[in-house]
């Protein structure tokens, strides 16, 4: 049977179950949701579903009531699961379920779960199992995400609020006195990795070069990143100095969060951690290269956006480039960044 309950205007808003995207930084975007409901009705509860990964980061967003960890592997139906956590929400008597993702598969746990209003994007296969069906707007993906906490037609707040996370600098001290890590200096967070792929990723030598005039200029660099960065680190460290300090692979997203949280500045390809960063109101200086700055900037006033402006091909929003170039990042030089430390110039290359 399915339950469609299409009258929501007499509906009470005050138990929410979020199903979170499956990307770091999509995730933090997501926050920007959270403020917006609270601001709607500061009693509401707001539960989050999140995929193992993404899901620490939840508990630095003070909007969150509970973190549900789904407990399926990537890319994985497993019916079965799915069913028996929707069965177990129901008692929570949620009153609409907020859907981030566009796939079939998660919505399975807000319709199994009986939540009577199921909003998202129509995505593939999903007329009956969402009830609330928005169409995408066109513009930063921060906007299209607000856009699906709001009411039908309701315009977007004016600013949309920007996400801002909660670091635990008691723990951070905790972790730089584990490492013998002295805070003397200013702090330059380098996150050279780029999970979407290739065409996001600045050059390692790049990073080694700004790592490099950065420590000559008295700075400590922090190198932060995934397991899968950490070839990526180690060819930084090599080629910059022994004042880089690699993190990379060596602690959970809490922890890097807490660290992260005490730079002066973050050099970033366009990433999860460019996201994280932003919310932390660091000081970011975001290089992109495949991807559209216009969509999916880092998401604070200060940030300053290091693109080439002289390619027809970029943004290509591709993994992989197809000229097998990356020109758009390969050309990007060093100087760009170092100009945006050290507040030398403008460091972005005009047309």
């Amino acid at each position: 049977m399915i339950h469609n309950f299409l009258d929501f205007k007499n509906m009470s808003y005050q138990k929410i179950l979020i199903i979170g995207p499956s990307w770091i930084g999509d995730l933090v975007m997501v926050q920007s949701v959270f403020q917006v409901l609270k601001t709607q009705d500061p009693t509401v509860l707001i539960d989050v579903v999140a995929p193992p990964w993404c899901a620490p980061l939840l508990a630095r967003m003070p909007e969150v009531q509970d973190i549900l960890t789904l407990p399926i592997g990537h890319g994985h139906l497993d019916l079965k699961s799915r069913w028996a956590m929707g069965k177990m929400l129901r008692n929570r008597q949620y009153s609409q379920a907020i859907l981030f993702p566009r796939s079939l598969k998660s919505v399975l746990i807000p319709y199994f779960s009986r939540i009577p209003r199921r909003t998202g994007w129509l995505g593939e296969m999903r007329w009956g199992l969402l009830n609330d069906i928005r169409p995408r707007i066109v513009g930063k993906m921060v906007e299209e995400f607000v856009a699906l906490g709001l009411p039908p037609k309701a315009l977007l707040p004016t600013p949309v609020p920007l996400p801002r996370l909660i670091a635990d600098r008691e723990r951070a001290n905790i972790l730089l006195k584990n490492f013998g890590i002295e805070q003397s200096k200013p702090i330059l967070a380098l996150c050279p990795g780029a999970a979407f792929g290739p065409a996001k990723q600045w050059p390692v030598t790049h990073f080694a070069t700004v790592a490099r005039e950065a420590s000559r200029n008295g700075w400590q660099v922090w190198l932060f990143g995934s397991p899968q960065d950490i070839t990526t680190s180690k060819q930084i460290q090599e080629l910059a100095s022994d004042n880089v300090y690699d993190f990379v692979g060596k602690m959970p997203l809490l922890d890097s969060i807490d660290l992260l949280a005490l730079a002066n500045a973050v050099v970033t390809n366009d990433s999860g951690l460019m996201h994280v960063a932003a919310a932390l109101d660091r000081f970011v200086i975001a290089v992109f290269g495949s991807s559209d700055p216009n969509r999916t900037p880092p998401l604070h006033p200060n940030a300053i956006i290091v693109r080439r402006n002289d390619l027809p091909c970029s943004p290509c929003l591709r993994r992989t480039c197809r000229l097998r170039t990356t020109e758009c990042l390969d050309g990007l030089s060093p100087e760009f960044v170092l100009n945006a430390i050290f507040d030398r110039e403008d460091p972005c290359p005009k047309k």
